[in-house]
């Protein structure tokens, strides 16, 4: 059997090398649509290790794709927001972003431009998701053709309703235009920006999201649960994003409850804010900022130091502002632009990504004739994200 071969990740100088020791691998003489059963077991170690792998020069069917992907969770079934959901959806954001492949729905077609002749798809015309069109404010005209741009949307793949979130993402490059780098400007009063490649895909660790924190924001991320709007891509589709892509603006402009589509509240997700990685034990803050409605926090277990701590009492928090600043508080440290990977796209290029284990946005501006096409697939999980236990909360609350 091939040996199989690791090396980092190209790393590009605005990343502090520190923080990725452990993010993000490229794999090796192993074909990845033609894995044996031992070769898999090696890559779904590596995948939970590092977060994210990186395959180059593949050739990859979309019943390969799905194959793999399925690998990762035998028992799942569904494309992670449902088949077809989306497009049904005409109301939710996801809405223009998705298109099934015919013989395989659980792998859709994203990108941008008109692709023809596809995979059984006649024509399909693709949009780029624009930060234009969802955040509050926007990157004037004039900067936008010196290639200034913005992170779109930090997130974690996942319907964040009745379905679990998919544990792996798999996303192959089939039509990748190559072009000058842009400027992923934060616009957040920091001065923050970060040189990006061309329509890449940006990548940070929950697992750095959750170590970087002070004391007092570890305890309170251990011993919290988000509950998540039902329906929320449909709920946060007429509100505007933050500039950094993490998380909204709170206007009041979300669709009220009882105007959303049918829902029950069995099927209302509460997830804890810390998933615990399968593997190596570790937590990563996985929290998905733009479909939070509300934050449960648990009371300090006993004896914990109160010095400091936030609801030590434990809360149930329904402000939707006070909400969002907890969670940006938390969050926005990790996506400072020496922590983010923004992967450098070339054709056949797959990457799978722990979708339980990092968050990731879509970045960068494309022009109607700059054609890209990629397959994606990540299926609704068959189990739920496993939280902080005992000797977690002990350690960290």
């Amino acid at each position: 059997m091939a040996a199989i071969e690791t090396a980092p990740l190209p790393l590009p100088p605005s990343a502090d090398p520190t923080k990725f020791v452990d993010f993000g691998r490229e794999i090796k003489g192993v074909k990845p649509g033609e894995l044996t059963p031992e070769q898999f077991k090696e890559i779904e170690r590596l995948l939970y290790k590092h977060s994210a792998l990186l395959f180059r020069n593949v050739d990859l069917t979309p019943e390969q794709q799905y194959a793999l992907t399925k690998a990762f969770d035998p028992a799942a079934e569904n494309y992670g927001h449902g088949n077809n959901k989306t497009e049904g959806t005409k109301k939710s954001i996801l809405h223009p972003d998705l298109k099934t492949i015919p013989r395989q729905p659980q792998v859709q077609l994203i990108g941008n431009g008109t692709v023809y002749n596809h995979e059984g798809l006649a024509e399909a015309k693709l949009k780029h998701p624009s930060h234009t069109t969802f955040h509050k404010t926007r990157v004037s005209e004039e900067d936008e053709a010196k290639g200034v741009t913005r992170f779109y949307r930090w997130h974690i793949d996942a319907a964040l309703y009745d379905l679990f979130p998919p544990r792996v993402t798999t996303l192959y490059g089939i039509s990748v235009p190559r072009g000058p780098k842009q400027v992923c400007r934060y616009d957040d009063g920091t001065g923050d920006e970060l040189e990006v490649p061309l329509g890449t895909t940006a990548f940070v660790s929950g697992k750095t999201m959750f170590n970087i924190l002070p004391p007092e924001l570890k305890s309170l991320a251990v011993r919290s649960k988000v509950k998540y709007a039902p329906h929320p891509y449909v709920w946060m589709a007429p509100a505007h994003a933050k500039s950094t892509g993490l998380g909204i603006e709170t206007e009041g402009l979300e669709l009220p409850l009882n105007e959303l589509p049918p829902w029950e509240e069995s099927k209302i997700h509460a997830l804890p804010v810390l998933w615990k990685n399968p593997v190596t034990g570790d937590l990563h803050f996985e929290v998905h900022p733009c479909g939070a409605l509300e934050l449960l926090v648990d009371p300090l277990p006993e004896g914990a130091n109160r010095e400091g701590a936030l609801y030590p009492d434990g809360a149930h928090i329904t402000d939707l502002q006070t909400v969002r600043d907890l969670l940006y508080k938390m969050q926005r440290p990790a996506i400072a632009p020496s922590l983010v990977y923004p992967h450098d796209w070339h054709e056949k290029d797959l990457v799978l990504f722990h979708n339980r284990g990092v968050l990731h946005s879509v970045v960068g501006a494309f022009k109607p004739d700059q054609v890209r096409a990629f397959h994606q697939c990540n299926l609704a999980a068959s189990d739920v994200p496993v939280g902080p236990d005992e000797e977690d909360v002990k350690k960290w609350a």
